[in-house]
């Protein structure tokens, strides 16, 4: 029987004990138990057990005590029968005599099986990768570091550091991991060091997985925030979502989260951390949904220091910071590109970058991946800054991840800006890729719809997620405003009455004035007719046409604040004397066009890469004010 022993405590009882009887033996710091199985302990200095006594495992979870009796002894170690249905995790070990209870320490439980493989020598995990009583071959199984394929048995092994402290498949195509609720059990978590040798087993189910939605989830910051109510607001999302779903029966439909599903500043003083956020999701999403998930700088610890400390909530829940996955012709990889490196406590103080040892488990990786299977890289972190008409890179090793990726064709999406930005390095070529910086559900943190009723974020994006139709190879993608229709694509400003003045701000000081001043100059008194349009998941395949009485009218991309953010959040805070600690930011998918009269009607008409049109009839002049977009 395979144990780990990573410290050797003695069973020498507490000072406050009661016990008479002198009992000493060897308690492990882990150990792997066969299931209906025995385990054998080792003696000290010849303090056995009788075979009359019982070993008492009190769940450090529940609270629940399983008795697993002595069935033999002697001076050298005593075995003990495992207690039918003990669930792993950890537990306070006693000695039970009679009435007595001698205390001995704790110890961590895995329950393996026998799954008739035997490792070599040297190698310290492994298991069976199945579907039902089968084995499933060429599945590729990693620790983070280390990628090895199951064997025609499913049976793999890995001579492993451990430490990342999970172990976790690749999903094939055409199968699904078994799920516990929302979150896919693709992964296990590893108890032992490096010295011992561990069982980690796991279980597909077979799915025709080739035509498939992938609903993709931007920043949520759910939180319990009495200021904003998120989670009230985060039911709006959720029906919408469960609509969704209803309106497509029968269809697969995945979901990718892009990391920020929590708020670490409130994981303590809410009590609102990923087992409620895993609560709530399970009970706010009707039907089985699988979500994969991506970490984000606030789901990182704010009590850890360095990366791995900092993440292991995280892993607890969720599952490895870095892994990958397939669905249909697909293969995923998600990536921590929130780096803390060894030494930081801070919870500001991070790099966005993508670690040298992801990037070398990347490699790895790919190796068991065609170059000419697609990719869908997820990290939260964005490659691209958004706040100009030629995005130059963002992350600190952008120019290392691409070059990791060459020769293959690669959708990436992320997140933490809150705002949304493609970025197109395909184009029509077989390689190459492509970002979609891809919005967020809770757009600028709950605060808008809070201060003003509108759900906008700091570019002006509604709040809400994308949406990915995949049928093989082809992949089509549209944004899905939570509360609106899909033909809700853009929105429009008539300039000539946007006027920001600082009577949006009459009640706030003077150091808050002064942070308003950049909206007052982005939007003076303007008469020029020009009509100001926010295309929030524009990208260069679209296309604007603006007719003015049936004549073309000429537009120009901009880089510009949105006047609705402006006034729906901003001003409303700085009114206050209040921080705008999410302010509106300059973005790039904003278009110009200037008309003829300040009163003509504009036929406004988008059209996205796919086809799909999109218009409105532009009645002018147009009012700027919350009334006029709050049913928009």
């Amino acid at each position: 029987m395979l144990s780990t022993l990573v410290l050797a405590n003695s069973c020498r009882g507490e000072q406050d004990s009661v016990e008479t009887f002198d009992v000493d033996f060897v308690l492990p710091a882990s150990a792997d138990m066969l299931e209906n199985g025995t385990f054998t302990f080792q003696v000290k200095d010849g303090k056995a057990p009788l075979t009359s006594d019982v070993i008492v495992l009190e769940s450090s979870g529940t609270g629940i005590s399983y008795v697993c009796p002595v069935v033999s002894s002697s001076s050298t170690e005593f075995t003990v029968q495992v207690a039918s249905g003990i669930p792993e995790g950890s537990y306070t070990v006693y000695v039970k005599r009679g009435n007595e209870k001698k205390p001995c320490g704790t110890i961590y439980i895995r329950i393996i099986e026998d799954i008739g493989f035997i490792p070599d020598e040297g190698f310290n995990i492994y298991g069976q990768v199945r579907c039902g009583d089968e084995g499933v071959a060429g599945v590729v199984v990693s620790d983070g570091a280390e990628v090895t394929v199951t064997d025609e048995s499913g049976y793999y092994q890995l001579a492993s550091e451990k430490g990342q402290g999970t172990v976790f498949m690749s999903v094939p195509s055409g199968y699904e991991a078994l799920s516990d609720g929302i979150v896919p059990q693709f992964f296990g978590k590893l108890a032992g060091s490096s010295e011992d040798v561990e069982q980690i087993n796991f279980n597909l189910v077979k799915s025709d997985n080739q035509d498939y939605t992938l609903l993709v989830l931007g920043d949520m910051h759910l939180a319990d925030r009495s200021n904003t109510h998120d989670r009230t607001q985060f039911r709006r999302f959720t029906d919408d979502l469960n609509e969704f779903r209803a309106a497509n029966p029968g269809r697969k439909i995945y979901a990718l989260t892009l990391g920020d599903m929590t708020w670490d500043l409130y994981w303590i003083d809410n009590s609102y951390a990923f087992p409620e956020y895993i609560e709530d999701m399970n009970e706010f999403i009707e039907g089985d949904l699988q979500v994969y998930h991506t970490i984000g700088n606030h789901d990182h610890s704010m009590d850890g220091v360095g990366d791995f400390s900092k993440t292991s909530q995280y892993r607890t829940y969720l599952g490895p910071e870095y892994y990958s996955f397939n669905i249909g012709n697909y293969h995923y990889v998600v990536l921590d590109d929130i780096d803390f490196m060894e030494n930081i406590s801070d919870r500001d103080n991070y790099v966005e970058d993508v670690s040298s040892a992801q990037l070398e488990w990347l490699s790895k990786d790919l190796e068991h991946v065609g170059t000419d299977t697609p990719v869908i890289l997820a990290t939260h972190a964005p490659l691209y800054k958004d706040n100009s008409l030629n995005p130059e890179y963002r992350l600190v090793n952008a120019a290392q991840l691409v070059a990791a990726l060459e020769g293959r064709k690669v959708h990436i999406l992320t997140g933490h800006t809150h705002r949304m930005l493609n970025v197109d390095k395909i184009g029509s070529a077989d390689a190459g890729h492509f970002e979609h910086n891809a919005g967020a559900v809770c757009a600028d943190w709950w605060w808008s719809y809070t201060e003003s009723g509108i759900h906008i974020s700091t570019d002006g994006a509604p709040g809400g997620y994308s949406v990915f139709e995949i049928s093989g190879d082809d992949i089509r993608w549209r944004y899905k405003a939570t509360d609106f229709s899909d033909s809700y694509q853009f929105r429009t400003y008539d300039l000539n009455n946007v006027n920001i003045t600082y009577d949006y701000v009459s009640n706030a000081d003077d150091d808050h004035k002064a942070t308003f001043a950049k909206y007052v100059s982005a939007y003076p008194a303007n008469s020029d007719n020009e009509v100001l349009v926010n295309i929030w998941n524009w990208d260069p395949e679209w296309s604007l046409s603006v007719t003015e009485d049936g004549r073309e009218l000429g537009w120009e991309q901009v880089v510009a604040y949105d006047p609705l953010h402006i006034i729906a959040y901003t001003a409303k805070r700085l009114d206050k004397n209040r921080t705008a600690t999410f302010p509106t930011q300059r973005n790039n998918h904003f278009f110009k066009v200037r008309a003829s009269s300040p009163s003509s009607t504009l036929t406004i008409k988008v059209t996205d890469r796919f086809g799909n049109i999109f218009t409105e009839e532009m009645e002018r002049p147009k009012a700027f004010d919350i009334s006029t977009y709050l049913d928009e």
